[in-house]
């Protein structure tokens, strides 16, 4: 299949309901990702890093401490399937396309409505880069690149204020 470009939107999740499948490395990073954004995640899994569990003490994010059920998703606006059981990620992809809900598989890029960019932010300014999913350490490099200079040019500003 021919890679698909991906039409980059930068959507208001405050309110929005976010369900995390996973309770890993790569589920607590997205989970991170996400509160930049948005308080309203929910992270359903048996097992949970360390990390996980400290965010769900400290309130900021809800845990099922579970496995999943097709009712984790009846309010979600958007799911990230980051397990390491290849079926219940193509169990909860299936699920979430019969719903019309926004999925994320980690493991599977054809299976994606949506990539988590590389992301910046400074102030009010938010980037985010992706490489539709092909190369994520040339996403990184780019992303480090354009870090680098805005926070030059932010520098620059603040010596002309004074």
């Amino acid at each position: 299949m021919k890679n698909k470009r991906y039409f980059p939107m930068f959507v208001d999740l405050s309110d929005k309901n976010i369900v995390v499948v996973g309770g890993g490395n790569i589920a607590t990073r997205r989970v991170k990702s996400l509160l930049q954004f948005t308080r309203n995640v929910t992270v359903v899994a048996p097992r949970l890093s360390v990390d996980l569990q400290e965010l769900g003490k400290a309130g900021q994010i809800l845990i099922q401490n579970r496995q999943v059920k097709r009712s984790d998703f009846r309010q979600a606006y958007m799911v990230i399937a980051a397990t390491n059981d290849r079926k219940l990620n193509d169990d909860i992809y299936r699920i979430c396309k019969e719903e019309g809900i926004y999925v994320n598989v980690s493991s599977d890029r054809e299976k994606c409505d949506f990539y988590f960019p590389g992301v910046f932010m400074q102030d009010e300014l938010v980037v985010g880069i992706t490489a539709s999913g092909l190369d994520h350490s040339k996403a990184k490099r780019v992303r480090e690149e354009i870090q680098s200079a805005l926070e030059k040019v932010a520098g620059e500003s603040e010596y002309e204020n004074e």
